[in-house]
């Protein structure tokens, strides 16, 4: 009797999972069936604003493989629209809701992947039903919001509340698709996914492109009309607004597990261990946005919900399920993003989370351009290094500028990955032609400038 593999999410983790398993053994070996709650499998949410915006034509494009190519090519059985909301770890079993068909089914495991994803931090007032008001998680949730804008009557004003990645580019989307945009962001300032001598260059940019940017306030409450929205409340007074997209961050989504009894980290994400095993709980995995994992720099458990990871993790547990051995080692927090033409990367930490796992630390800003001065289309960028006191090591990057600028967060990346040290990465044997940089790449002027830092400190 084959044994029998229940995946629990149908996005990057658990399909990647499913497949890396199927690869390893055959059908008649170990029966695949993966449950999804939504109508969409293997899709980019990241992707969503880009289409929002109108620069990704079509939703379909966003989708790297569908149901039915999972079961003609992998013999998957994929059941969409299938919540499952129980696991009976002593039966070996799932309890699943079929939402369009009605009615619940049992279905028994050997093998379970828990890969439920994240979910939008939604604060009380935003639960209250009214029409306009959108997370922007799944691709069901891209399809509602675009749904709306195209809706009579068309919304003409659109307010985002929270400034980070999501918030950041669908204010970006909103303004592309003719709204007037208003972002409303608690602390001082958008992107608090880098320090804010370098957040200050993204709010710049924001605001030139027509984004109204509302800071140190909070939105308590919603005013509607005829069910649907038509202002946010704040202790300076409403704002009026047709739709609302929160931008709140997220949070793992471990509801079912924890009414299962997996174990949960500090950080609310289910704990694994290197292979993505569930800690204690023969024959579950987990992978993607609802597990915790940790951060190769501070050693410390962390939370980063990010695609990259999620795929990664659950080709880990695929082929770990499939017989073969693999590990996933953790991560440093890299991530891009863009404001109009702006770029924007980071990598490790920053000077707060340097501070707070009680690094001393030197920090630097170097100023350059993305090309030869002289070459057309030379732009400023802005890079910033964090190097940890009196090793040298790198502890963390953030850049900020034009073309060019975000992906060269990855030779830092790999420096921080492999525990560089800034005099290290001064001779780093960077790629150089006019086009693409300057003789000295902005890389390499930020490392010498953060070994002079360090000098300087020890005289």
């Amino acid at each position: 009797m084959a044994q029998r593999l229940i995946v629990i999410g149908g996005d990057a983790a658990g399909m990647a999972a499913a497949s890396q398993a199927r690869r390893r053994r055959d059908r008649g070996d170990l029966e695949i069936v993966a449950f999804e709650r939504g109508h969409f499998t293997s899709y980019s949410a990241c992707g969503i604003p880009y289409w929002i915006s109108g620069l990704v034509p079509e939703r379909d494009e966003l989708i790297a493989r569908d149901p039915a190519t999972f079961r003609e090519k992998f013999a998957i059985d994929v059941r969409m629209r299938h919540e499952v909301t129980a696991i009976d770890l002593d039966r070996r079993e799932v309890v699943a809701r079929d939402l369009g068909g009605g009615g619940e089914v049992r279905e028994r495991f050997d093998t379970l992947v828990y890969a439920t994803g994240a979910v939008p931090t939604k604060p009380d007032w935003a639960r209250t039903g009214t029409g306009g008001v959108f997370g922007v998680q799944t691709l069901d949730d891209g399809a509602a919001l675009r749904a709306w804008l195209e809706s009579e009557p068309r919304p003409r004003r659109a307010v985002v509340v929270g400034g980070g990645y999501i918030g950041v580019e669908m204010a970006e989307a909103l303004i592309q698709r003719g709204l007037s945009v208003t972002l409303v962001e608690q602390a001082e300032q958008p992107m608090s996914t880098v320090d804010p001598d370098m957040a200050e260059l993204v709010t710049d940019a924001m605001r030139a492109i027509g984004i109204t940017i509302r800071t140190g306030l909070a939105v308590t409450g919603l005013e509607e009309t005829d069910g649907r929205v038509s202002a946010v409340v704040t202790a300076e007074g409403p704002i009026p607004t047709d739709m609302v997209v929160l931008g709140l961050g997220v949070r793992p989504n471990t509801a079912l597990a924890e009414a299962a009894g997996l174990p949960l980290g500090v950080t609310g994400g289910v704990r694994v261990d290197r292979r993505m095993r569930v800690a204690g709980v023969p024959g579950v995995w987990a992978a993607g946005d609802c597990v915790e994992t940790v951060h190769r720099v501070t050693g410390m458990p962390v939370h980063v919900p990010l695609g990259t990871h999620a795929n990664k993790q659950g080709r880990v547990a695929g082929i770990n399920i499939g017989g073969g051995y693999a590990t996933f080692l953790g991560v440093i927090g890299t991530a891009v993003t863009k404001v109009c033409d702006l770029e924007v990367g980071r990598t490790g930490l920053r000077e707060r989370d340097a501070r707070a796992a009680g690094f001393e630390f030197v920090s630097v800003i170097a100023q350059s351009t993305n090309r030869a001065g002289y070459y057309p289309g030379s732009r400023p960028m802005t890079v910033k290094l964090i190097a940890e006191k009196p090793s040298g090591r790198l502890l963390g990057a953030q850049i900020v500028g034009w073309s060019e600028a975000a992906k060269r967060i990855d030779t830092l990346a790999v420096a921080l990955w492999n525990g560089m040290t800034v005099d290290d990465m001064t001779a780093l044997d960077l790629g150089y032609a006019p086009p693409y940089a300057p003789v000295w790449d902005p890389v390499l002027i930020a490392a010498r400038k953060a070994v002079d830092a360090l000098a300087a400190t020890d005289q």
